[in-house]
C-alpha cells in the first residue's frame, strides 16, 4: 500500500485531534448512565394488557400480582407497558394507580381529564336562576388570560309577570384557586339593562340603562369537560342622572370547556 503523502498525513492528524476533542466534550453514555424506563410492580390480582390503547382492543396477556412491568409510552389515559418476559400491551391508567415503584411507594397517576381542566382557556355555559325573584335564563362565554384572570361575556333574559328584561355584561374575573376541583371566583364589570313592560300596562315605558355588577361564585369540576357553577350577583342599573336601581340574582348552571 502506498503511504499517504505528507499533506494527507497532516490532514488525518488534524482530523484525529478534532475527533478527540469532540469525544472529550461529548462523552458517550455508559450503560449505567443511559435513561431507564420506569418499573412498577403489580399489586392487584392481575393487570389486563390490550393490543391497543382503547377498550375496543382485545386483551392478549395478563400480568399477575407481584410481576414487574416497565412503562414505555403514554397515549391519553393509556400506557404501553412491557413485562419482564418481554410481553407488551396497553393498560388503562386506573389499573396502574395501585402499582408500586422500586422504592415500594405508590406511583402517582394524575387524571388526564383534570389536567385538561387546569389548562382550559375557552368556556361556554348556560344557567337558570332568579333575578329580583323573577325567573332568569343566561348564557356566558369566557376566556382565561392567565391561570387566575379571565374575561367573560354574559347574555341574560328575565321574564317577569309585568315586564320582560334583557341584559348583557362583560366581566373581569379573578379565580385565585383555579388549580383546584372546587374553585371560588370573583367578578366585576359593566353592561346594559333593558326592561320592556307589558303593553297592557298603562303608561308603559321601556327602560334602557347602563349596568354595573359585582359577583361571587364557585366552580366545581364535574367530569370530562363539564363544570358545575353557581354565582350570586348584585346589579346596579343607572336609570338616569339622579336615580339607580339595585337587583340581586342567584344562578346555577353547567359549563363546557375546551
Amino acid at each position: 500500500m502506498t503511504p499517504p503523502s505528507p499533506r494527507a498525513a497532516r490532514a488525518l492528524a488534524a482530523l484525529a485531534v478534532s475527533l478527540a476533542a469532540a469525544s472529550a466534550a461529548f462523552p458517550v453514555l455508559a450503560a449505567d448512565d443511559a435513561p431507564r424506563t420506569e418499573r412498577l410492580q403489580v399489586t392487584d390480582p392481575y393487570l389486563e394488557m390490550r393490543t391497543g390503547p382503547g377498550r375496543g382492543y382485545p386483551i392478549h396477556h395478563v400480568a399477575a400480582r407481584s410481576e414487574w412491568v416497565e412503562i414505555e409510552l403514554r397515549y391519553t389515559d393509556w400506557y404501553k407497558v412491557r413485562t419482564e418476559n418481554g410481553r407488551e400491551g396497553w393498560v388503562h391508567r386506573r389499573q396502574l394507580v395501585t402499582t408500586l415503584t422500586d422504592a415500594g411507594v405508590a406511583r402517582s397517576f394524575r387524571d388526564l381529564a383534570f389536567d385538561d381542566y387546569l389548562q382550559r382557556r375557552v368556556e361556554f355555559g348556560a344557567g337558570w336562576g332568579h333575578f329580583k325573584k323573577e325567573p332568569m335564563l343566561k348564557f356566558w362565554a369566557g376566556y382565561k388570560l392567565s391561570e387566575s384572570i379571565g374575561i367573560e361575556a354574559t347574555l341574560g333574559q328575565v321574564q317577569g309577570v309585568y315586564s320582560g328584561t334583557t341584559f348583557w355584561r362583560v366581566n373581569l374575573q379573578l379565580e385565585p384557586f383555579s388549580d383546584q376541583r372546587i374553585s371560588p371566583f370573583f367578578a366585576a364589570g359593566m353592561g346594559n339593562f333593558k326592561n320592556i313592560p307589558n303593553t297592557s300596562l298603562v303608561s308603559a315605558i321601556t327602560t334602557d340603562a347602563k349596568l354595573a355588577n359585582a359577583s361571587i361564585g364557585v366552580r366545581y369540576y364535574l367530569t370530562e369537560r363539564f363544570v358545575l357553577r353557581a354565582d350570586y350577583s348584585i346589579y346596579t342599573a343607572f336609570l338616569n342622572d339622579n336615580r339607580s336601581g339595585e337587583y340581586r340574582a342567584l344562578t346555577g348552571g353547567l359549563s363546557f370547556f375546551f
